[in-house]
């Protein structure tokens, strides 16, 4: 593609990620013509099942049937997501391993664990934010709440008397809360758990009275009695659940968390690699069907630009150094 083609495919595409991507075929014709020749390992820090490997195995499955290449998912959980990272990160650069990125590992593991064997941003290339999820804000029935404000006012009258879960210290779950006691000058204990499971059947007990976790885990709970949903931790309400409002909607100003799914690539990774990767996850990611299904989990589609998603590791970077020094959290 010579450089007055270029620049029209360019201007009409206005910075896309297929802008990106047609403008590195032209700085690597040949690598861009043959990617990829061969199946691709697709790094999952997480155990199957759960809302980040569902994610990566849609992913998969869209640049599979546009590759024409196997995509494969390597479910490598361990250590908050640290053991995947690690693995991804002493990968080849060659456009053959990716790497399923979230805020454990590119915003809290990077502030929370003192010796990290990898560093997010020089270890690692981005290439697309796929999605963001809100955390739903759910509590025991013996807890004597119905709104964010219920629950303000009882934890100020009760410090330290309401306990909530999460399914691991330093994951979003548990940041999240630490974020919202911050927030509201609150006090609430923490009770970690090794995974959700075991974090959901407490809660469901009543053993613990409080979680900010998965929505697509929730919802059935919530559907069924055993909780009561109180708000959602994300920036607007989620078509899903369009009754359920949000932190800041309540009074808690500024107040805006969650997780989010993205894909990286080692450190080095050829540029014409990284702009059909981020071409092909763009456009699946900002289908009229992946839009319709995202929304229907109460997850955020988003489809980003690498530099994009560059950006917003940075920014979740600082903003979880901040939470951390602040709640005085640290991990060996």
């Amino acid at each position: 593609m010579n450089s007055i083609a270029r620049s029209f495919v360019c201007g009409a595409l206005r910075g896309t990620a297929a802008c990106i991507a047609a403008t590195f075929v032209a700085a690597a014709p040949g690598l861009a013509q043959s990617y990829p020749t061969k199946s691709i390992r697709f790094i999952v820090p997480f155990p199957p099942g759960g809302g980040n490997d569902t994610i990566a195995r849609q992913v998969g499955q869209k640049l599979s049937a546009a590759f024409g290449q196997q995509v494969l998912v390597d479910n490598r959980p361990g250590a908050g997501g640290t053991i995947g990272a690690e693995l991804a990160a002493k990968s080849p650069p060659d456009g053959y391993t990716l790497f399923l990125a979230g805020v454990a590992s590119h915003g809290i593991n990077p502030n929370l664990r003192k010796k990290l064997p990898y560093d997010p941003l020089r270890d690692f290339d981005a290439v697309s934010l796929i999605a963001s999820a809100p955390l739903l804000v759910v509590v025991h029935p013996s807890l004597p709440v119905k709104s964010v404000k219920e629950l303000i006012a009882l934890a100020k009258a009760k410090p330290g008397q309401i306990n909530f879960a999460s399914n691991g210290a330093g994951g979003s779950s548990h940041l999240a809360v630490e974020l919202f006691k911050m927030t509201t000058g609150t006090e609430m204990v923490h009770v970690p758990y090794k995974g959700l499971s075991l974090a959901l059947t407490e809660l469901l007990s009543g053993e613990v009275q409080l979680m900010f976790s998965s929505a697509v885990a929730m919802l059935p709970q919530v559907k069924a009695g055993r909780l009561r949903a109180i708000a959602m931790t994300g920036a607007k309400r989620s078509p899903a659940i369009p009754d359920i409002p949000t932190v800041a909607e309540t009074g808690v100003r500024g107040y805006e968390t969650g997780s989010w799914y993205g894909v990286v690539v080692p450190a080095g990774t050829p540029k014409a690699a990284i702009g059909r990767l981020s071409q092909e996850i763009v456009g699946f990611v900002r289908s009229p069907e992946t839009i319709q299904r995202m929304n229907s989990e109460a997850v955020i589609p988003v489809g980003s630009t690498p530099d994009e998603f560059t950006g917003h590791i940075r920014k979740e970077l600082a903003r979880w150094a901040e939470v951390i020094k602040r709640a005085g959290l640290r991990l060996e």
